[in-house]
């Protein structure tokens, strides 16, 4: 049988672990920056990505469309890149947050720390045995919802453009459709799967989004979990 934790006690910092604290503090802050750079990274080099398939696809009125539909690829692996990187960013931004909630802002405003509900504890166990906070799922819809559905709005309205003038201004959707064939694979199926490839991450930002705003407004000011 698990044994039930008891409500932990209330206690006094000495000004030893004041300034440990203060230090651990700053170390999680720098930790942090150094994750959110590594994100803003990962969405340089897919910007970078579709500009070059930008320039490549619309070099010329003849330059195939290919390239616009083959970056989708490369965006795919930096999006699932990133989501990985935001987890671990997530990590040293979720004590940071934890300590600025219970510990800083308490201080500023009676000095009581209010160590009796175990925040104590909670940030003691993130340390002894450190976990992701939040899914991979969670992860990839934040980024998308954030930078990277722009980016394939781009992606997409560049390539239907691309299909509309090049070489000459479309003149019915046959041959639209025509247009975006890719070797022996048909327009309509090409069509289909990039609107089944962009639909289905915005489902995912969308799906993600509700989930946080759900998850956020249940969990309150509650100290039981981090993340």
């Amino acid at each position: 049988m698990d044994s039930v934790r008891e409500p932990a006690a209330a206690r006094d910092f000495s000004n030893s672990e004041m300034g440990a604290l203060a230090h651990l503090y700053r170390g999680e802050i720098y930790r942090s920056t150094i994750w959110r750079t590594r994100l803003d990274t990962t969405t340089n080099w897919a910007v970078v990505t579709l500009g070059i398939a930008l320039s490549i696809a619309f070099s010329s009125p003849n330059a195939s469309p290919l390239p616009l539909v083959l970056v989708g690829i490369l965006i795919l692996f930096f999006l699932l890149l990133e989501a990985r990187r935001y987890r671990y960013f997530n990590v040293w931004r979720a004590r940071a947050r934890w300590m600025e909630n219970n510990f800083y802002a308490p201080m500023l405003q009676d000095g009581d720390l209010h160590t009796e509900n175990g925040w104590t504890q909670v940030l003691a166990d993130n340390y002894l045995r450190p976990v992701y906070h939040i899914s991979q799922a969670t992860a990839i819809g934040r980024r998308i919802r954030r930078n990277y559905l722009w980016i394939l709005l781009i992606q997409t309205a560049a390539y239907i453009g691309k299909l509309l003038v090049h070489p000459t201004g479309v003149g019915s959707l046959t041959e639209f459709v025509e247009r975006a064939d890719i070797g022996p694979f048909p327009g309509e199926a090409v069509l289909a799967i990039g609107v089944f490839y962009v639909a289905s991450w915005m489902t995912i930002a969308i799906w993600i989004a509700r989930s946080d705003a759900a998850k956020f407004k249940s969990r309150g000011s509650s100290s039981s979990s981090m993340g």
